[in-house]
């Protein structure tokens, strides 16, 4: 199925609606996990990455989880003529919104989203960043309430059991892919 539009072109739309550096940061995370994972279970890249990229797409404009995020950004995607199965992985990401995750592409998005941003956060306080995180190290950072305190860390858990995935390696594999794409994400530590 062709897809209405190129990952530039979804960059694009995507820095248009959101000038957050960081918001900016965790969409290309969970777009390298969500490509990751695709790879993994066979699925379609450029599908699986768009759906990644712009999940988050109306957050900073409409933060609202009663009438805005990701309501919007739902119609925007329908506008555009993006196919139902990506819109409706973008709207089960929204516990709040009800909708069921069924399909392998809705799971793996719930399943990276808060993990990656938790990731990026264990990896911006160590001097090595990402390099050599291991998934003891982020679990002990789980134990801490205080660290990347609005991190849901039930969600993380939820999320690997609904994938299908023990814990830990789901932690190493979030990790493993987002680790060549360290520089971008700005995880490569204070030492480079």
């Amino acid at each position: 199925m062709t897809l209405p539009m190129t990952r530039d072109e979804a960059w694009q739309l995507f820095c248009e609606w959101t000038p957050s550096e960081s918001l900016r940061r965790h969409v290309l995370a969970v777009e390298a996990c969500m490509r990751a994972y695709a790879r993994r279970f066979g699925e379609d890249e450029e599908r699986w990455g768009l759906v990644g990229m712009l999940h988050d797409l109306d957050y900073e404009r409409y933060p609202d989880l009663e009438t805005g995020h990701p309501r919007y950004a739902l119609a925007e995607l329908e506008r555009l003529g993006f196919p139902e199965d990506m819109v409706r992985a973008v709207a089960s990401h929204a516990d709040y919104l009800g909708v069921t995750r069924d399909s392998p592409m809705e799971k793996t998005l719930f399943a990276v989203d808060e993990l990656s941003g938790f990731v990026m956060a264990c990896a911006y306080v160590r001097p090595q960043g990402i390099e050599g995180l291991t998934p003891k190290s982020v679990k002990k950072k789980m134990k801490t309430p205080a660290f990347a305190a609005a991190v849901d860390r039930e969600a993380m858990r939820e999320g690997a059991e609904q994938l299908g995935v023990e814990f830990d390696e789901h932690v190493a594999f979030v990790v493993a892919a987002l680790q060549p794409e360290a520089a971008t994400l700005g995880l490569n530590g204070s030492g480079r």
